[in-house]
């Protein structure tokens, strides 16, 4: 482990304030890893075990400061814990992020390394796949520890979990058409998907089956060049921006890195929608008030992306794809209720989401804990 040595004292504030912010329950623990030998720098943030042993994943991504790489698994644990919670598994949440770029430094040492903190907590943290790590990776990491999951069929796990966490992103998009138009499907709806990489693709082929226009954009070339040679009517367009600024657009479904929806992007998105499979998707909490200012349907984020945390979490208990797509589809349910008590409580969806994944944990807390 190694000390986080902040640029400035307003950016270790800043940190500080995010662990220990007691309006939100603060956080259990925070581990800050460093193997010298493989050059692994990271962070385990345990936000909750109220409901049972965390479980998030692994992020792998070059972050611009080691302060930016702490606030950024600190919020994404969090995150999961009320993912966890609304998603009905009996897990706390945990987030790990590993600094670096994975194309440049992610090796077989430095996995290995990065189990071994896995394994030092003993399973209060399950880890699993995110963005920049694999089911490859996963079976790496595994060969340190039993806490992790996402590992491939063939060392015992339940493979990509992308492919559920598409499904469960879909289901509501159907959720909120059934919501603002009355019927839960998306044909002839225009989705802009911007992110068309582990998640977005998958979603794609949802989309094109329940019959929608789709349109997407993506950062990586590749991306977008696989999605054409499949599906040629999809359209790409040249960026994010010019995503959500696309005429006609019913629904933008931001795929990739958080903060999408921002005081930049808010009052030029043409979507009557937002329902995407991104993690903290909004920049800051009064994005969403911004969002409803305009009539914009938010679709809470960690409410419709558990479909890949409900198939790591089953993995744990020996993996079945059919109870878990079972399980996934009742984001549908959850979503659907979670409009219908924003809506009664005259609050934000995103709010009322909140309030009963924080109900669910503080019942949890006052029976002395859950345990998986």
């Amino acid at each position: 482990m190694t000390d986080v040595r902040p640029a400035s004292a307003g950016a270790e504030s800043g940190v500080l304030h995010t662990l220990f912010r007691t309006e939100q329950g603060g956080h259990e623990q925070v581990v800050l890893c460093q193997d010298r030998a493989s050059g692994l720098k990271a962070v385990i943030a345990i936000h909750s075990t109220a409901l049972g042993p965390a479980l998030g994943g692994t992020r792998f991504h070059a972050y611009a400061s080691e302060e930016e790489a702490v606030l950024d698994a600190l919020n994404l644990s969090r995150g999961m814990s009320y993912k966890n919670a609304l998603a009905g598994l009996d897990h706390g949440g945990g987030k790990a992020v590993i600094i670096g770029d994975p194309d440049l430094i992610k090796t077989e040492e430095l996995l290995l390394a990065y189990g071994r903190f896995v394994a030092s907590l003993g399973g209060r943290y399950v880890t699993a796949c995110d963005v920049g790590t694999y089911v490859a990776d996963m079976d790496v990491v595994a060969r340190t520890n039993k806490w992790t999951t996402g590992r491939s069929p063939e060392n015992g796990g339940a493979g990509d979990s992308s492919v559920l966490t598409a499904y469960g992103v879909f289901q509501g998009m159907r959720a909120s058409a059934q919501h603002l138009w009355g019927d839960p499907t998306l044909r002839d709806r225009k989705v802009g998907i911007a992110g068309v990489g582990k998640v977005g693709h998958h979603l794609v082929e949802h989309l094109l089956q329940d019959g929608a226009e789709v349109v997407i954009t993506d950062v990586r070339a590749e991306s977008v060049d696989r999605i054409l040679a499949r599906h040629p009517r999809v359209t790409a367009v040249a960026d994010t921006e010019a995503l959500i600024r696309t005429e006609g657009l019913d629904v933008y479904a931001p795929c990739a890195l958080g903060g999408a929806l921002s005081d930049d992007s808010v009052p030029v998105l043409t979507a009557k929608v937002v329902c995407g499979a991104a993690n903290n998707q909004l920049a800051h909490p009064g994005v969403e008030k911004d969002l409803s200012d305009r009539g914009i349907l938010y679709a809470p984020d960690y409410v419709v992306n558990a479909g890949g945390v409900i198939q790591v979490a089953d993995e744990l208990h020996g993996f079945d794809f059919d109870r878990c797509k079972a399980k996934a589809a009742k984001i549908f349910d959850t979503t659907l209720s979670i409009f219908a008590r924003a809506k009664s409580e005259g609050i934000p969806p995103a709010e009322a989401a909140d309030r009963i994944a924080e109900q669910r944990m503080a019942e949890a807390r006052a029976a002395g804990g859950l345990r998986a």
